[in-house]
């Protein structure tokens, strides 16, 4: 345990774990090691270097984030402590912060939402603090609702023999860290990513730290889609061999859009990334990272008896895009034609379930490396005329 320990330490997530005046909090160490665990899996299935620790804090690094202890390293996210039990809130969205005097129910501008909040938390229940807020599309979560949950994989069309990487085309749809990630580790063994952006609604990460957007999408090709008017993305989609999505799940359903509505070539997988399911009320939940951790019950622990911090950084987000990856790399070599769901909190609850170190010392708590990028990812629609090239290609090698 004293090397887990250790490795914890050198990692950087000891940084990035713990109130930030006092010590480092080691006691998620175990999260590391199985980690590492299926990114040696990863890197099997793949044939790449996967590098479970530069995963897990290169953002941090890169942004230069710091423990918190009850602010989330990245800063949008707070614990925050109800009747009976702690939640998490995000306030990352513009409408979020717009929605907190609903939240409170108060027609007084609120100028700091997170003392307002906190006050009015102390005297709910954390079940009602949560449902109010989901339904104004929150994301929230109560600490260790979620229980561990493996991929939902459902068989849905034709499979097909195991396919080199180098000739797959992914199709990623998705956006922020996890389904990105996800995108990412397939484009770095050979496959012809194609990340689809909406004009008027790109990837959040676009617009923040170019550097993050950068180490999360280079290498893949970019395209601009009208999602209002999709028959472009259509056809695309109609010749991949992998999609990856992390909306809503009625989203892409309601443009005929869904793993339902294309057409499949046989051994399409199809990955959906939410934040806590897609079944029943979970399926609406909004989830990010750091609320999706704290559902999962991953959470570190003040050793002055303060209650539960942050471990790492948005942590949910870079464990599920390495699972998800996984998941897409068995299922491809099961032949493929399966939709498979995995969500950040029961991936969460997953990690959280392993054993905690006890009485473990961190010893010298090395900072989050940033990890190298080497070239820049395209601009918005850049590659717009070869994707639509590939597609004439693929549809005509297909008749």
């Amino acid at each position: 345990m004293d090397e887990v320990v250790r490795d914890w330490s050198a990692s950087g997530l000891a940084a990035l774990t713990g109130t930030p005046d006092g010590p480092s909090d080691v006691s998620r160490a175990a999260v590391l090691h199985r980690a590492r665990a299926v990114a040696a899996e990863l890197s099997g299935h793949l044939g790449v270097a996967v590098d479970a620790a530069e995963l897990l804090t290169g953002r941090a690094a890169q942004l230069e984030l710091h423990r918190g202890g009850w602010i989330s390293a990245g800063g949008a996210t707070r614990l925050i402590a109800g009747r009976g039990s702690w939640f998490a809130l995000t306030l990352a969205r513009a409408d979020d912060v717009d929605a907190v005097p609903a939240l409170l129910e108060s027609a007084a501008p609120i100028d700091d939402p997170w003392p307002a909040i906190t006050e009015w938390a102390r005297h709910r229940e954390v079940g009602e603090v949560a449902e109010r807020a989901r339904l104004l599309g929150l994301p929230v979560g109560v600490l260790g609702e979620t229980a561990a949950g493996a991929p939902v994989i459902r068989q849905r069309g034709n499979r097909n023999p195991f396919r080199d990487h180098d000739r797959l085309l992914v199709v990623d749809l998705s956006s922020m860290w996890a389904g990105p990630l996800c995108g990412q580790l397939l484009a770095r063994a050979a496959a012809t990513v194609v990340k689809v952006e909406s004009p008027s609604r790109p990837d959040g990460t676009r617009q923040g730290e170019r550097r993050f957007f950068d180490w999360m999408n280079a290498g893949k090709l970019c395209y601009a889609a009208d999602f209002d008017h999709p028959d472009d993305l259509r056809q695309l989609l109609a010749v991949a061999d992998v999609v990856i999505e992390s909306s809503r799940p009625d989203a892409l359903a309601n443009r005929g859009l869904g793993p339902s509505d294309i057409p499949a070539r046989d051994g399409r997988v199809w990955l959906r990334i939410t934040g806590h399911g897609t079944d029943g009320e979970r399926a609406h939940w909004v989830g990010f990272g750091d609320d999706a951790a704290v559902s999962g019950g991953l959470v570190g622990s003040d050793p002055a008896g303060g209650g539960p911090v942050f471990c790492g950084d948005a942590i949910a987000d870079p464990l599920t895009g390495m699972n998800a990856a996984l998941a897409v790399g068995e299922s491809l070599r099961r032949g493929g034609g399966e939709v498979i769901e995995i969500a950040l909190a029961a991936v969460a609850a997953e990690y959280a379930a392993l054993p905690l170190v006890r009485d473990g010392s961190a010893g010298p708590v090395a900072d989050p490396v940033a990890p190298p990028v080497s070239s820049r990812a395209g601009e918005l629609g850049a590659d717009n005329a070869k994707v639509r090239e590939m597609v004439r290609e693929r549809a005509t090698a297909a008749c």
